[in-house]
């Protein structure tokens, strides 16, 4: 079924029940009226003659109409990322999908300051030129059966394009990911599965639509099921953010480790009483903030693994299947397999090597890039370009990018184990990553960057020697206050290695 099909039964089934209540404007959608809403929306969309259709816009209910109206018009959504450097953004992805106009909203651009562009349409002009005629049109159109509706929509195919995301570019620069329906219904029917989602199940949204853990979990998995959406278009709002959770009594959330680091110090003993199943992705889940909001709020954070371009799960830790430190049992429609760094070859459980996934929630492919999505996708499996395991109980664990490991003096260092050895050293609340610069000598040498000067460096570097070769132990300890963060939470890389490395040349 295609999603936008998906939500229109859900719609007529669930008429009267709220779909969407957005903080940011203050309004409540029911079912009802978010499918006379996309209507009327899809109207106004029919009139650009593009075959895709930038949207730019927080998390909210304009959002989703928005992206629901492009599909009824069987054109393709463009998911932009207006968090960091939204104008660079909006070029990048014109000139890699070919299109023009970009629907967004004139107060989103003052916020983050950017001047409008040729080509954008405005979200509150097309809701001031909806005219009467236009409502009644639409909500006799409501009215109609789900099969009447489902002839009167264009039509297209499963493995047509349901959207187009870009990835984080935390590492190089954003490639296209296009996803088809298949992809992410299959992703859906997995996650909704295995979740055990409830009819009375309340979803914050609090993650960006244009990343696809926001778009696949805070948006279609609620609203192609009938569930209700607690829509925020900020995450960086922690306090209100966790009011919310409380007084709207949110049961499923998901997030990056971040941001959940970011509501558990603004939490208050209850805010997570209504909360049963809390999954943390695309990072690596700290043992401190799992263990945090267990002592605090008696609530088990999950950890779960994906990309965007597997829709976005592949694996997940679920309460009373939770095996901590470990990514989780990969989904039930998900193969994943261990193959040797070098050779390619499959390895046996418990060797650590590349992941791949094979299964009908990878992507299409990257847009208009055959030579790139060839390299990715070889026989139906995808190069995840992570490092892991499998182990005897079937459960995966992440070692880090194949990126984020780094050859110093011949030996294979991970970034990452450094990262896990010094979190445990530093004091609580302290954030810190690793990254490589230029050795003369060795090649690379780490750099361990963290978000406090109390520390005391001879000691931390003591103990890390426990448990890491000398190669491993950090050159340097840099601090940077606010580490760069991409939206989604993760760590910019590039940016803090970019920062390192100026800091470095300054000191010599």
């Amino acid at each position: 079924m295609l999603l936008h099909h998906a939500f229109i039964l859900a719609a007529k089934n669930h008429a009267s029940r709220i779909a969407v209540k957005d903080i940011g404007t203050g309004q409540t959608f029911t079912y009802e009226r978010m499918l006379i809403a996309s209507f009327i929306l899809a109207k106004k969309v029919s009139s650009f003659r593009e075959s895709h259709i930038g949207i730019m816009l927080p998390t909210s209910a304009g959002c989703m109409l928005s992206i629901l109206g492009v599909l009824m018009e069987n054109k393709v959504p463009v998911m932009l990322n207006y968090s960091t450097g939204a104008k660079e953004n909006c070029e990048y992805a014109r000139n890699k999908c070919n299109f023009n106009t970009i629907i967004t909203s004139r107060k989103l651009l003052e916020a983050i300051r950017v001047t409008p562009m040729q080509g954008m349409i405005f979200i509150e002009d097309i809701l001031k030129k909806v005219t009467l005629a236009d409502k009644i049109s639409a909500a006799l159109k409501a009215k109609l059966p789900y099969s009447v509706l489902k002839k009167l929509l264009p039509k297209d195919g499963r493995e047509s394009t349901a959207v187009i995301l870009f990835t984080s570019g935390s590492e190089k620069d954003p490639k296209a990911v296009e996803l088809s329906h298949k992809n992410i219904n299959t992703n859906l029917g997995d996650v909704h599965q295995i979740l055990r989602i409830m009819p009375e199940d309340i979803f914050l949204a609090n993650l960006p639509l244009f990343h696809v853990f926001g778009l696949t979990i805070d948006m279609w998995l609620p609203i192609t099921h009938g569930n209700t959406i607690v829509a925020h278009a900020n995450p960086l709002d922690y306090r209100s953010i966790c009011d919310s959770i409380r007084d709207n009594k949110v049961t499923v959330m998901v997030g990056t480790p971040t941001f959940y680091h970011g509501y558990l110090k603004k939490s208050q003993k209850g805010d997570f009483d209504t909360v049963r199943i809390a999954v943390a992705g695309a990072d690596k889940l700290t043992r401190q903030i799992r263990d945090e909001y267990l002592h605090m709020h008696n609530l088990e954070v999950c950890e779960g693994y994906g990309a965007t371009e597997t829709s976005p799960v592949i694996s997940t830790n679920l309460p009373g299947r939770n095996k901590p430190g470990s990514v989780g049992l990969p989904l039930p429609s998900v193969q994943v397999k261990i193959v040797d760094r070098e050779t390619s070859e499959e390895l046996p459980i418990g060797k650590e090597g590349k992941i791949m996934v094979k299964g009908d929630n990878v992507m299409k492919g990257y847009y208009h890039d055959i030579e790139e999505t060839s390299l990715r996708i070889h026989n139906g499996w995808y190069e995840t370009g992570d490092m892991g395991m499998v182990d005897n109980d079937g459960y995966l664990w992440h070692r880090g990018r194949l990126k984020r490991f780094v050859k110093i003096g011949g030996e294979m260092v991970s970034l990452v184990k450094v990262e896990t050895v010094l979190e445990k050293l530093l004091p609580e609340g302290t954030i810190c990553c690793a990254v490589d610069v230029p050795n003369p000598v060795k090649g690379s040498e780490i750099v361990a960057v963290v978000t406090t000067e109390e520390i005391n460096v001879r000691h931390i570097k003591k103990m890390m020697a426990k448990e890491l070769p000398s190669i491993a132990i950090p050159k340097d300890f840099h601090v940077i206050q606010d580490i760069p963060l991409m939206s989604s939470g993760k760590v910019n890389f590039r940016e803090v290695e970019k920062i390192c490395r100026n800091w470095k040349a300054k000191k010599k």
